[in-house]
């Protein structure tokens, strides 16, 4: 359908709770198409509803080849969190160490309703991880330590695109 524009840090949509999809009518499947159009451009491995100005519980992937998308995702986690890299299409251009759990799942539908569950380890495990915190409201400069992020918010505050 479209390639959708990115909303960045600052944006009131990215700090709220999305809402679940209760009917899955035209206008959710009009969403999905764009999360996959716009997942799948370069360097993307997930897409947020919430990212594209969308407050519903949806996000898209791009993992190793595999492009898909998920609705109203529960997420599980588990093993001993550690610090990986992580960026955001939302704070554009910032690299820092998050804090993550080393595998995730997610569970929840397709366009038909029918169960969809994601699981795995790596950036799989990272980008459920953050596409679920995205949904709930949270950017992945939350999972940065204090230090983390001071130097984060200083990066942002003398980025050209704040």
């Amino acid at each position: 359908m479209a390639v959708r524009s990115i909303r960045v840090f600052g944006d009131p949509v990215l700090t709220s709770e999305s809402a679940p999809i209760g009917v899955i009518d035209d206008g959710v499947r009009a969403l999905v198409r764009d999360l996959l159009d716009t997942v799948e451009l370069p360097g993307r491995a997930g897409l947020a509803a919430p990212q594209i100005g969308v407050g519903l519980r949806a996000f898209s992937y791009n993992i190793d080849g595999e492009i898909g998308y998920v609705l109203n995702p529960v997420l599980e986690v588990s093993g001993e969190p550690e610090t990986m890299g992580e960026g955001c299409l939302s704070v554009p251009s910032l690299w820092h160490d998050a804090v993550r759990h080393p595998w995730a799942r997610v569970t929840g539908i397709d366009l038909d309703g029918r169960e969809v569950v994601l699981e795995g380890e790596g950036l799989m495990a990272q980008a459920l991880q953050h596409e679920t915190d995205h949904l709930d409201g949270m950017l992945y400069l939350k999972r940065l330590t204090a230090e983390e992020r001071r130097i984060a918010m200083r990066e942002i505050r003398e980025s050209d695109w704040f």
